[in-house]
């Protein structure tokens, strides 16, 4: 039997091992009901991660240019997951926890934290130097990145596919830095190619920052935490959360950029109550991608979740184009549909791991 195919046979299998600590309500899910849960899920992953973004590019547009409170929002509403955590039965939560130790849970929420907390200050500093458009489709490198890390850090094999896969989507970002034709009417930077090509830089390091968090929170629950209930991967995410706003709120009042939230918030052009509500709209709205996400990882694998984040990607670009009126450049489009094939490569990949996956099942049978 390939190898391949055991490993992901025994991914399933402890998938439903995962699924042993989550409500008997869910259990007792028909397969229709599967559907639409995952469903439901999917439109809330795409759709809160393209506004997240376009209330971030809206920000930005009409004056507000503080770095540190763009970091801030994308973390800073985690208290809403607690919410599905308190559904969840109270022993799903502790027998999750007990696998290891206090210290060694605090240091991998640390660690994991300071990384998310970074990678959030360059994804703010890369969303205000370029259009919303150019922003989503280099952030698709994260894939490609992605595909790297989960060989090395993983042991994930890396097939003609998935090769295909990361090659093109790193070209597709490399197009994307090349053309800066629509980004001086859609970013406060201006018209200056440097400013355009430090939001590239920005953008494509933060996704790799990104790529490595996710291989190495898969390694913390596979080889230290040894478990992936519900309840762990939402204690995951808000403590993870918790620390990557703590290193933005410190980060905001040693840069002395709280004292200029006041003339900022009066000086943007739509006025204060749109700039307080743009900021808790964008804040809700990535934590409503995370649910998504985790909600995603716990329907069906973290892989799926990560790929349909990536989907998003793709799907922003196009609400840019009617929200602020990117253009769309022939490079650009290009671009996009690179990024798509790529896309399409790695989804086919998993349809044959799927095939692999079933027939090993039915040799165990046999």
């Amino acid at each position: 039997m390939d190898e391949q195919a055991l490993l992901l046979l025994k991914e399933e299998d402890e998938g439903k091992i995962r699924r042993t600590s989550v409500p008997t309500q869910l259990l007792k899910l028909k397969r229709t009901q599967w559907w639409i849960l995952v469903f439901i899920s999917i439109f809330f992953l795409i759709s809160a991660q393209a506004i997240a973004v376009l209330l971030g590019r809206f920000y930005y547009n009409q004056g507000g240019n503080s770095k540190w409170i763009s970091t801030l929002v994308q973390t800073g509403g985690f208290p809403i997951l607690y919410l599905p955590l308190c559904l969840l039965p109270p022993s799903s939560s502790h027998s999750s926890s007990s696998s290891c130790s206090f210290t060694t849970l605090l240091c991998i929420y640390l660690s994991l934290g300071l990384a998310i907390g970074l990678d959030n200050l360059l994804y703010s500093f890369g969303l205000s130097y370029l259009s919303a458009s150019a922003y989503s489709i280099l952030c698709a490198s994260q894939l490609a990145f992605n595909g790297v890390f989960s060989y090395y850090i993983n042991s994930q094999k890396i097939t003609v596919l998935i090769f295909f896969s990361v090659l093109l989507l790193s070209v597709s970002a490399v197009l994307v830095s090349l053309d800066d034709d629509d980004d001086s009417n859609n970013s406060p930077s201006g018209d200056s190619k440097w400013s355009y090509l430090v939001g590239c830089f920005c953008t494509v390091f933060g996704s790799l920052i990104y790529s490595l968090q996710l291989s190495l929170m898969q390694l913390s629950f596979e080889k230290v935490i040894k478990s992936e209930t519900f309840s762990m991967v939402l204690e995951m995410q808000i403590y993870t959360s918790l620390v990557a706003s703590c290193v933005a709120v410190i980060g905001l009042f040693a840069s002395g950029e709280w004292m200029l939230l006041s003339v900022e918030m009066d000086e943007f052009h739509e006025g204060r109550v749109v700039y307080v509500l743009t900021l808790v709209g964008t804040a809700v709205s990535w934590q409503l991608g995370s649910v998504g996400a985790v909600a995603l990882i716990f329907l069906v694998t973290s892989l799926f979740s990560n790929l349909i984040g990536t989907l998003s990607l793709i799907v922003t670009p196009l609400a840019a184009i009617a929200v602020f009126h990117d253009k769309l450049t022939e490079l650009k489009m290009v671009a996009m549909v690179i990024a798509f094939m790529g896309f399409a490569l790695y989804i086919y990949q998993i349809y044959l791991n799927d095939l692999e996956v079933q027939r090993a099942r039915e040799a165990q049978v046999e």
